[in-house]
């Protein structure tokens, strides 16, 4: 497929800058494959789509304050530095983002906070990547207290307000536990505690598997064939007893259902011959795009996404193509919150 079959205009008022007022309550567009059917819904319905036995797949990353707004030494100029990831723990190595990133070369010393914290920028990886060597008295612990105090909950770039304390909670999965992404995986956000507890009463079991969201998530696709595109690789960790939680209900014909689209890209990189789930810990760059087979899950929810996103080409990997691009066509019409705090969708 091309890039431009997945152009659409989108309103940018139906970009969300807010979340809803309760998680449960977002709205919940329900896409039936089989029956080739549209349907509109409260997110808390979706308990009713579950039986006993059905399991959900859900990400239990967790998003970490990566903004810093740091100074240059010398000039003082105020620079952004986004912290993608950790590349080693003893030396407080790490891999940023800068902006403005001409005025930062290597040798340049950032200061954080009242001078808590310092870093010296000690390679170039891209036009906007640095190395960055964090230079800091203490443990690892102290370290990353220091970030979290200094750090901003890393709300997308699309959401041209500053930063609220209701992000801090919000731009986060209520089972979030493994601290490691740079965005949340936003399909998960909408499940408040309530709606978990009462999916748990009917039987419905929790699978839980690690994908650190990185930037590479909101990275544009700049080729028209869709086969050239490359994606970031990301951390991925399927524990054993998720694999046989999915593969038990797989094998008993019960529903499996992946929470998002890095839940999806998960499970479909570790999947064996016979077409099950398999445990795996490592990295993962799989992109998923029309046609393509699933292998694990028969029921998908996800946000609405923006135009040429990777992530709405997954969705029409699953939904098929023609009827997302009709459901997105009727979202726009019905006037769906799109993106990251957006509303829902449940494709069966």
């Amino acid at each position: 497929m091309k890039l431009s079959q997945f152009k659409f205009d989108l309103p940018p008022e139906l970009l969300a800058e807010h979340p809803a007022q309760n998680r449960d309550e977002s709205r919940l567009m329900v896409v039936n494959r089989k029956e080739g059917t549209i349907e509109h819904k409260m997110f808390k319905d979706i308990i009713d789509y579950f039986d006993e036995g059905d399991v959900l797949i859900m990400n239990d990353t967790k998003v970490f304050p990566a903004r810093l707004y740091g100074n240059k030494e010398k000039t003082g100029a105020k620079i952004e530095v986004f912290l993608l990831r950790e590349l080693n723990r003893e030396n407080l190595l790490w891999d940023v983002l800068v902006d403005p990133a001409r005025k930062i070369r290597i040798g340049n010393k950032l200061y954080f906070g009242d001078d808590d914290l310092v870093a010296e920028v000690i390679d170039n990886t891209t036009s906007r990547g640095r190395t960055l060597r964090f230079l800091f008295d203490g443990t690892h612990e102290e370290f990353k207290e220091t970030i979290t105090r200094l750090g901003e909950t890393p709300i997308p770039k699309y959401i041209k307000r500053p930063v609220e304390p209701e992000d801090e909670e919000r731009y986060q999965t209520v089972y979030a536990t493994k601290e490691g992404a740079v965005a949340a995986p936003t399909a998960g956000l909408h499940f408040s505690k309530n709606l978990l507890k009462r999916l748990e009463i009917k039987g419905v079991d929790f699978a839980p598997l690690t994908l650190h969201v990185g930037l590479g998530t909101f990275r544009p696709v700049e080729v028209e064939d869709l086969t050239k595109h490359k994606m970031d690789s990301e951390e991925i960790e399927i524990p054993e007893s998720t694999a046989e939680m999915v593969n038990k209900a797989k094998l008993a014909n019960k529903k499996v259902c992946a929470v998002g689209t890095t839940s999806m890209r998960s499970i479909e990189t570790s999947v064996s011959t016979e077409g099950l789930l398999k445990p795996y810990k490592g990295w993962t760059n799989k992109f998923i795009f029309p046609p393509y087979e699933f292998s694990i899950a028969v029921m998908m929810i996800t946000n609405f996404h923006t135009p040429e996103s990777t992530l709405l080409m997954m969705t029409a990997a699953f939904g098929g193509y023609d009827l997302i691009m009709k459901a997105y066509k009727e979202a726009i019409k019905e006037k769906y919150r799109f993106y990251s705090y957006g509303d829902a969708m449940l494709i069966l």
